[in-house]
């Protein structure tokens, strides 16, 4: 197999499937399901319900209404700051959820969900993006990568969801794969202080039905990332499409993680892949 530049990614009509799927989900678990814990650190169903609710009134307010953001109560002058700034946005948010009860928090999601699959659906792809996607180290990105971001971000929290509650992933490969393919766009990033040897290239072989074959290699200044194998490997990495999410989501503990994964070749590059994470953390 030969290597493949990477394409656009087009999520628009992926978001009402996934959202109207949590929906029904939540209309059916126990009501002491909401207190379970999640693999999202501390949160339990009910905080990660609220904060869905939360990004996505968000996007419609910014997004669609063009709402400007408030601005921060202190400058953001570094990365450690903005991740300061969002924890505590989120975590403004779900303290004040715990005013509501579940079916007003699955009430409000779903028509919040409803209005922003049909805002995605109708936004072109090649525009710029409302906001750049900083875990692939962008300051500016286009429309089809801002969407893909928020579709990794529905559906890893649907997931989670899924996961406290017994439920089962759903069913369709399709939005596992997309998910997969959007979070990877971050490993040159991820990457970036990562020593390696002009040519030396790293393969990403992810098994299962949402899986593929990627290929990170370096150039002498940077870290890029193709579809597709090369005739002659560094390093790959083995992995299934499940354990692929869960370390880009910063789903699975690093020694769980590190038991999941084979690495063949310079073991530094499996540290590093370990390491990368397609979200703010």
């Amino acid at each position: 197999m030969s290597l493949a530049p990477l394409l656009p990614v087009d999520t628009r009509h992926l978001f009402r499937p996934v959202s109207t799927a949590l929906v029904a989900l939540l209309r059916g678990v126990e009501p002491s399901a909401w207190a379970r814990p999640t693999v999202a650190g501390s949160w339990t169903v009910r905080d990660v319900v609220a904060h869905m609710l939360d990004t996505t009134l968000r996007r419609l307010s910014f997004h669609r209404d063009g709402m400007i953001p408030p601005a921060p109560d202190t400058p953001i002058a570094s990365d450690r700051d903005f991740v300061a700034f969002i924890n505590g946005l989120n975590a403004q948010w779900i303290r004040a959820a715990q005013r509501l009860s579940p079916r007003v928090l699955t009430d409000v999601y779903e028509r919040a969900a409803s209005d922003a699959a049909d805002w995605y659906e109708s936004l072109p792809l090649d525009a710029p993006a409302l906001f750049p996607v900083s875990w692939a180290g962008e300051e500016a990105s286009a429309a089809w990568f801002d969407l893909g971001r928020e579709f990794t971000e529905v559906w890893h929290h649907q997931e989670q969801i899924r996961m406290a509650v017994g439920a089962d992933t759903l069913a369709d490969p399709r939005y596992l794969s997309v998910v997969i393919d959007v979070a990877l766009r971050g490993l040159p990033y991820a990457f970036r202080d990562v020593s390696a040897e002009v040519g030396q290239n790293v393969v990403l072989d992810i098994t299962g039905a949402s899986g593929g074959q990627w290929t990170l290699s370096y150039n002498g200044a940077r870290w890029t990332l193709h579809r597709g194998t090369p005739e002659a490997t560094t390093a790959v990495i083995r992995l299934t499409d499940h354990t692929a999410w869960k370390v880009l989501f910063n789903a699975l503990p690093e020694r769980e993680a590190a038991a999941a994964i084979l690495v063949e070749g310079a073991p530094q590059f499996g540290r590093a892949f370990l390491r990368a994470r397609s979200v703010i953390v």
